[in-house]
């Protein structure tokens, strides 16, 4: 499955199988896409990477630099709040062309009376990816992941853990991903 696939939207971006490119992807990312080709193999052989410098790896440059439509890309931001005293996590999958809706939808979600982006330096450590890559293939198993409906409808450019690539994935691999929740209106 080494050839080339067509994805909408990427312009000049080359993509090959994740699968047959681990050491292009985070640790935790390659653990997890491994897991996913062992429970569903049709699924996990679709994913996707690109390997990209790191210098323009942040969203709207990537998209600006290889002609890439905006609206491929979706953005994974790590969130947290607290109630009676226990620090509630959610990774937040949305389209780059939306903001995750915290004050409200995770908020909710996550049953906190305040939820907050997470610091960087936090964000990274807990992960175990780079920050500008964060993913939401290999989260740890506590955090809740929340998946905006209109990323799970066709491919999303998402991180690989590393800033050095991106993952092309179809929207069925991400809502096959452990404790996946699509949510309606996660980002607006």
């Amino acid at each position: 499955m080494s050839e080339s696939i067509e994805i909408p939207g990427s312009g000049s971006l080359e993509t090959r199988p994740a699968l047959e490119h681990l050491d292009l992807v985070a640790p935790p990312v390659a653990r997890a896409l491994t897991a996913l080709e062992a429970a569903n193999p049709a699924v996990a052989s679709l994913a996707r990477v690109s390997e990209v410098d790191p210098e323009l790896a942040d969203t709207e440059v990537l998209t600006q630099a290889f002609g890439m439509d905006l609206a491929l890309s979706s953005n994974c931001i790590l969130v947290a709040g607290k109630r009676a005293g226990e620090e509630r996590i959610a990774a937040c999958v949305v389209r780059a062309t939306t903001n995750a809706d915290v004050n409200h939808v995770v908020k909710k979600l996550l049953d906190v009376r305040k939820a907050s982006f997470w610091p960087q330096e936090r964000a990274v450590e807990a992960s175990g990816m780079e920050y500008g890559g964060i993913t939401p293939l290999g989260i740890p198993e506590a955090w809740r992941l929340l998946i905006d409906s209109r990323c799970v409808q066709g491919w999303s450019c998402i991180g690989s853990g590393l800033r050095r690539s991106k993952l092309f994935v179809p929207g069925e691999l991400l809502a096959a991903l452990p404790g996946a929740k699509i949510v309606e209106g996660l980002g607006i």
